[in-house]
């Protein structure tokens, strides 16, 4: 899989941030939730997948489509 950095809300253009991937989806770049209450609130949470927090301010650098 490739990345293409689409936008990021901080000054360095480092975490958090927002790409777009070589196979037609996002991917995020963001703290990894731990919390177990935030965690019991996941729905079908997989083994292999994790719950990433970015800011709301990030959302104009996704896509539209």
């Amino acid at each position: 899989m490739r990345l293409r950095f689409l936008g990021s809300n901080s000054e360095q253009g480092t975490c958090p941030a927002v790409y777009e991937t070589d196979r037609d989806t996002i991917a995020v770049q963001g703290r990894i939730v731990t919390d177990p209450a935030a965690l019991g609130d996941a729905v079908n949470l997989a083994s292999d997948e994790v719950i990433v927090e970015i800011p709301k301010d990030l959302l104009p650098y996704f896509p539209k489509g």
